[in-house]
């Protein structure tokens, strides 16, 4: 008796736990919350997955417990119940429902799953980006625009977005829940995705596949905007950069340690992301809260910030000083 006490004891507090971890979770990296068609698509044949799943426990659930009460042992009752096999009708039922039901699963899957595999690379009313995963960073390259970034995918509202994929390093997935559904990123080969949304908001991506030491912070946003406001984005990222004469100092500090791998120009590219916009991020790393007291850890402790990422770290190469004036001028990366 104490050990069924001990057990529905257990039951009621997984039940209560189950109940108060639902509500848990960031609503902007979740697929049951869709901001665009293709989420909106594929949670429709998730809840028709569910639904035929839930159908099936219940009829079973229920003809299990019919079996169990109205066949059972009865006080007295010795006799042998009557033996019934070899029914053809009840053949077909069984074999055609499973049927049916997977018919209902399947349809809508197929159809989906190649209605989200075209290729929208050649639509003139499609915004192409093309993106590079590395260890642990994306960067993203709008080739119509001549604009290269990183961490930030800009995109405007209501506009078919075509990906080309690839990887600079191992295998990658990129994954934006809110908008739909994973795809791998390969070393050498090139995966075709499109995606889009359907309102504005910022939109939490991530990588979906363990892909090193920092697989679980290699993170970047989706912010969706109007039309008019991506234009003015495009603007200001093919626009000159104006340094002033105070971040000078840092400018030359940049050239001498950073520009090796670091671009600042708007199609520009290397061994590490593109600045160019990076004192408009709200992250820095893709991770960290964007200040100075925060870039400057980046800067210097990049390694404990994001274990094995490849930027070398300055805490022995730079004095406040120039740590200051480098901040300084990375902050008139508009």
């Amino acid at each position: 008796m104490s050990r069924w006490k001990g057990f529905r004891r257990l039951a009621s507090m997984s039940a209560l736990m189950a109940l108060l971890l639902a509500g848990c979770g960031d609503p902007s990296i979740s697929a049951l919350d869709p901001k665009g068609p293709r989420a909106e698509e594929q949670l429709n044949v998730i809840m028709i997955s569910l639904g035929v799943m839930i159908l099936v426990i219940a009829v079973v659930l229920a003809i299990y417990v019919y079996v169990l009460v109205r066949y059972r042992k009865r006080e007295g009752d010795n006799s042998i119940p009557k033996q019934v096999e070899g029914s053809h009708i009840l053949e077909v039922i069984w074999t055609a429902i499973p049927i049916l039901l997977l018919v209902v699963i399947a349809v809508p899957t197929v159809y989906y799953t190649f209605q989200h595999s075209k290729d929208y690379t050649n639509d003139p009313d499609a915004v192409v980006v093309e993106v590079t995963a590395h260890q642990f960073w994306w960067e993203f390259d709008y080739p119509k625009l001549g604009i290269k970034t990183s961490q930030d995918l800009v995109i405007p509202v209501g506009k078919k977005i075509a990906f080309k994929l690839t990887s600079a390093d191992v295998n990658h997935s990129f994954w934006v829940p809110s908008l739909g559904g994973k795809i791998d990123t390969n070393p050498g080969m090139t995966n075709i995705w499109s995606l889009e949304a359907s309102e504005e908001g910022v939109f939490q991506g991530k990588c979906a596949e363990l892909c090193g030491a920092s697989h679980a912070l290699m993170d970047f946003k989706v912010v969706a905007v109007s039309e008019a406001e991506f234009a003015q984005w495009t603007a200001k990222m093919t626009g000159a950069t104006q340094v002033s004469a105070n971040a000078a100092k840092g400018q030359q500090i940049f050239k001498d340690n950073c520009l090796a791998c670091h671009a600042v120009s708007p199609d520009g590219g290397g061994l590490g992301p593109n600045l160019n916009g990076l004192a408009n991020k709200e992250r820095i790393a893709g991770i960290l809260e964007h200040n100075d007291q925060k870039l400057k850890e980046w800067i210097t402790n990049g390694q404990t910030v994001k274990p094995g990422n490849k930027m070398p770290e300055f805490k022995d190469k730079l004095n406040d000083t120039q740590l200051n004036d480098l901040v300084q001028y990375l902050n008139t990366l508009k």
